[in-house]
C-alpha cells in the first residue's frame, strides 16, 4: 500500500490549558456552519413572529387591549433576546448552533455566561452593517479565530462542539489476544483500514463498494481466504488486527516492516493498546457528557457525579498520553472533544438563578455606574452641551424650528394652547391604551440605548453622535415650546419619567465610550484585552440603563400620558430622583464586594 501523506489542515484552532494542565485544542467553527446555524435560528424567529402576528390579528376588544402590550414585549424579547438568552442559559448554544454542532465559549475555554452572551449579541447592530451582515462576515472570514466584532468585545469564540465517536476494537465474538500473534498490517495500513470502517456507513453504497474492493485487493496476499462481501471482510480483518495490537505479541513488527520503521513500533503499540483498552470507557463518558449537556449536571445522579469527574480526569490523562505517543489524529481529536465537553460542564457557572439576576441588577449594575462616574459625566456633557446649544439657537432664531424639528413636535406646539385650555396634557392617552403605550415607549427607548452602546465600537463616535443628536433635539424642542409660551406644558409631561430616562441614556452612552476608549487608549493592556475588560464593565452600565428605562417607560406610559395633576407628576419626579440616588448609593457601598467577587 502506498504511503499516504496527511492532508494539510487549514482549520482554525484555539488552544486552552485546563486546570489539569492538559491543552484542549478547540476547532474554531467556520463561516459556513455559523451562517447555516444563523439561518436556522432566523427561521425559528420568523416562525414565532408570524405566530405572534396571527395571535394579535385574532385578538380584539378588551382581550386585544390587554394582549397588545404583551405581544409588543414578546416581539421585542424575541428580536433582541433570542440569541443572548439561549447562549447565556444553554452554555453557548442556540437551537441552530446545537443542530450544527457548534457552541460559543469564552477565550479561556469556559462556557459563556449571560453577560458575555448579551455583549456579543448587542454588537450585532454593528456587525449587521451594511446589511446583510457584511461587516460581521468579513471579520469572521479574516480574523485568525473567526471572530466578529461581538466576539472581540465579549472575549468569546465559536467552536465545534460534537465529540467524535470512533469504532471500538471489540468484536462480536471475543478474541483471545494471547493467541492471535503479532500484527499483520503496518501502522499506515491499519490506520487506513480503521478510517474506512469508521466512515463506511456515511458513504454512498457505490463508493463504499468500490473502496472496499480496492482495499481488499491490496490485502489479498496476506489474507488469501476471505468472504465474498468486501466490507464484511475488511471489518473482520479490522477486529482481528485490533486484537493483535492489544495482545502481548503486539511489540513484534508486522510482516514487511522496513528496519528503519521498527523503532516506531513500540510507540504505536502502546497507543493501540490504550485505544483497545479505553475506547469503551471513552464512549461511556461521551454518553454521560451528552446527557449532561442537554440538562446540566442535574441530569446525573448523586452516584454519577463523582464518577463523571473521575472519568473526566481519566480522559484528560489519556489525551496527554495520546499526544505523547503521537496517536492517530482521529483518536486525538476524539479525546480533545471529550475533554472539552467535560471541561465545559465541570467549570461552567451554574448560578443561573433569580438570586444571581437580582444581584446583578441591584448591586453589580449600580456599582459599575459609580466606578465609571467620570465616563458617565462625560456622556452627560456630550448630551447637555448640544441641548444647551440647540436651545440657545432656537431662542435666538425661532424660524429655525421649521427647518430642524420633526413635524410631530411642530403640530403639538401649535395645538398646545388649545390643549391647555381644555385641561389636557402634552400627550394624553386613553386609559385602555396606556399599557400598550408603556410597552411601546419602553421597547423603543431600550432599542435606542442598545444602539448608543454598540455605536461606541467606532472609536466612540457612534455613541457621541447618538447623545449629541438626542440632546440637540430636546434642547431645540424645549426652545420652540418656550417661544410659544408652553415650556411648562412640555416639561410637566417630561417631569415624571425624565430624570430616569435621561440618566439611562447617559449610562448607555458611557458604555459606548468605554468601548471607544479601549480602542483609542488601551493603556497597559493590548487593545483586544482592553476591549474585553471594558466590555465587562460596559454591559453592567447597559444593565443599569435597561432597568431605569423599564421604570421610566412604565411611568411615562401610565402616568405621564394620563390626566393626573402636574403636582403629582412633579412629586413622582422627586421620588424617582431619590430612588436613583439610593440605587447609586447602594452601588457605591457594594463596590468593594463586587470588585473582589470572583468573575464568572
Amino acid at each position: 500500500m502506498r504511503q499516504m501523506l496527511a492532508p494539510a489542515d487549514y482549520r482554525q484552532h484555539l488552544e486552552v490549558e485546563t486546570p489539569e494542565h492538559v491543552v484542549i485544542d478547540f476547532e474554531v467553527a467556520g463561516l459556513g456552519s455559523r451562517a447555516l446555524a444563523a439561518m436556522l435560528d432566523s427561521a425559528i424567529i420568523a416562525a414565532l413572529l408570524l405566530a405572534l402576528s396571527l395571535l394579535g390579528a385574532l385578538a380584539d376588544g378588551w382581550f386585544g387591549g390587554v394582549l397588545l402590550p404583551v405581544l409588543l414585549l414578546a416581539v421585542f424579547a424575541l428580536l433582541w433576546g433570542y440569541f443572548a438568552l439561549f447562549e447565556g442559559f444553554r452554555d453557548g448554544r442556540t437551537p441552530g448552533k446545537q443542530w450544527l454542532g457548534i457552541r460559543v465559549i469564552r477565550d479561556t475555554g469556559h462556557p459563556v455566561t449571560l453577560r458575555e452572551a448579551a455583549v456579543r449579541n448587542l454588537m450585532r447592530i454593528v456587525d449587521f452593517l451594511p446589511p446583510p451582515y457584511l461587516l460581521g462576515i468579513l471579520c469572521i472570514a479574516f480574523h485568525p479565530r473567526g471572530k466578529r466584532l461581538g466576539d472581540m468585545v465579549a472575549g468569546t469564540v465559536v467552536v465545534r462542539d460534537q465529540p467524535l465517536e470512533a469504532p471500538s476494537v471489540a468484536s462480536a465474538e471475543p478474541l483471545d489476544p494471547d493467541s492471535t500473534g503479532p500484527p499483520l498490517l503496518s501502522d499506515e495500513e491499519f490506520r487506513v483500514l480503521r478510517e474506512f470502517v469508521a466512515r463506511a456507513t456515511q458513504l454512498p453504497a457505490a463508493v463504499r463498494g468500490r473502496l472496499a474492493a480496492q482495499l481488499a485487493a491490496q490485502l489479498a496476499d496476506r489474507f488469501p481466504t476471505r468472504a465474498a462481501d468486501h466490507s464484511k471482510f475488511l471489518r473482520s480483518i479490522w477486529r482481528q488486527e485490533g486484537a493483535r495490537r492489544a495482545g502481548r505479541f503486539a511489540a513484534s513488527a508486522p510482516r514487511g516492516t522496513r528496519p528503519a520503521d521498527r523503532r516506531s513500533v513500540g510507540t504505536s503499540v502502546v497507543m493501540e493498546r490504550l485505544v483497545a483498552r479505553k475506547s469503551h470507557r471513552w464512549s461511556e463518558f461521551g454518553a454521560m457528557a451528552e446527557r449532561a449537556s442537554r440538562s446540566g449536571l442535574d441530569a446525573l445522579s448523586a452516584e454519577e457525579l463523582p464518577d463523571f469527574a473521575e472519568r473526566y480526569r481519566e480522559v484528560a490523562a489519556d489525551l496527554a498520553r495520546a499526544r505523547t505517543y503521537r496517536a492517530d489524529s482521529m483518536v486525538r481529536l476524539r479525546l480533545e472533544r471529550l475533554v472539552a465537553a467535560g471541561h465545559n460542564l465541570l467549570y461552567r457557572d451554574d448560578r443561573k438563578s433569580w438570586r444571581a439576576a437580582v444581584y446583578f441588577v441591584g448591586t453589580e449594575c449600580p456599582s459599575a455606574v459609580v466606578a465609571a462616574w467620570r465616563i458617565v459625566l462625560l456622556a452627560a456633557l456630550a448630551f447637555s452641551l448640544p441641548a444647551l446649544g440647540g436651545y440657545a439657537a432656537l431662542r435666538d432664531d425661532p424660524a429655525l424650528a421649521e427647518l430642524v424639528l420633526p413635524s410631530v413636535a411642530l403640530e403639538r406646539a401649535e395645538s398646545g394652547r388649545q390643549a391647555v385650555q381644555e385641561g389636557r396634557s402634552y400627550a394624553q392617552t386613553a386609559a385602555t391604551s396606556r399599557a400598550a403605550a408603556a410597552a411601546f415607549i419602553t421597547t423603543n427607548n431600550i432599542r435606542v440605548a442598545f444602539a448608543c452602546f454598540a455605536g461606541g465600537i467606532a472609536l466612540g463616535v457612534g455613541s457621541l453622535v447618538s447623545l449629541a443628536y438626542n440632546g440637540l433635539l430636546i434642547g431645540a424642542v424645549s426652545a420652540h415650546f418656550h417661544n410659544k409660551g408652553l415650556l411648562a406644558f412640555l416639561w410637566t409631561f417630561v417631569a415624571g419619567h425624565g430624570i430616569l430616562e435621561l440618566f439611562a441614556i447617559w449610562c448607555a452612552g458611557a458604555a459606548g465610550f468605554l468601548l471607544g476608549m479601549a480602542v483609542l487608549r488601551p493603556g497597559l493592556y493590548s487593545r483586544y484585552d482592553a476591549l474585553v475588560l471594558n466590555g465587562r464593565l460596559a454591559i453592567r452600565l447597559v444593565g443599569s440603563s435597561v432597568v431605569l428605562l423599564l421604570v421610566a417607560g412604565s411611568i411615562e406610559g401610565f402616568l405621564s400620558t394620563s390626566g393626573a395633576p402636574p403636582d403629582v407628576k412633579v412629586l413622582v419626579s422627586v421620588a424617582t430622583a431619590v430612588a436613583l440616588a439610593l440605587y447609586l448609593f447602594h452601588g457605591a457601598r457594594s463596590q468593594h464586594e463586587v470588585t473582589t467577587r470572583p468573575s464568572t
